[in-house]
């Protein structure tokens, strides 16, 4: 059973893209990169459901 969205859930998705990329302005690569990393670990903390991390985990590697 699937507990993992991955259709369209954002409201205002445009919005948050654009703040997403905001947030690495004037970032180096390495910098962005932490910052990512950060940013994931803040939202898998949030999340909490490890069942749902591990789906995440393994549907990053399939979706390009």
């Amino acid at each position: 059973m699937s507990t993992l969205t991955l259709t369209p859930n954002i409201k205002g998705g445009d919005d948050f893209y654009e703040e997403l990329l905001g947030a690495h302005d004037g970032l180096s690569k390495d910098e962005s990169d932490s910052y990512n990393a950060r940013l994931i670990l803040i939202l898998a903390n949030h999340i909490g459901t490890r069942e749902v991390l591990s789906e995440a985990i393994i549907a990053a590697k399939r979706i390009k």
